[in-house]
């Protein structure tokens, strides 16, 4: 049962492809939050004008 708790998931052999792809992936989503308003106004709204 220890050896469950411990285990961390080091031996796998593309760890790091994957921690810095998940990295890069959070970076990009924090950056088009940080700036979704000026993407929107560059790429023009989807919602109808009338509202």
């Amino acid at each position: 049962m220890l050896d469950v708790l411990l285990h961390t998931g080091t031996e796998h052999a593309n760890l790091t492809w994957i921690v810095l792809s998940g990295l890069l992936l959070f970076i990009g989503g924090l950056g088009l939050g940080t700036y979704r308003d000026r993407i929107e106004s560059f790429v023009g709204s989807t919602s109808p004008s009338g509202e």
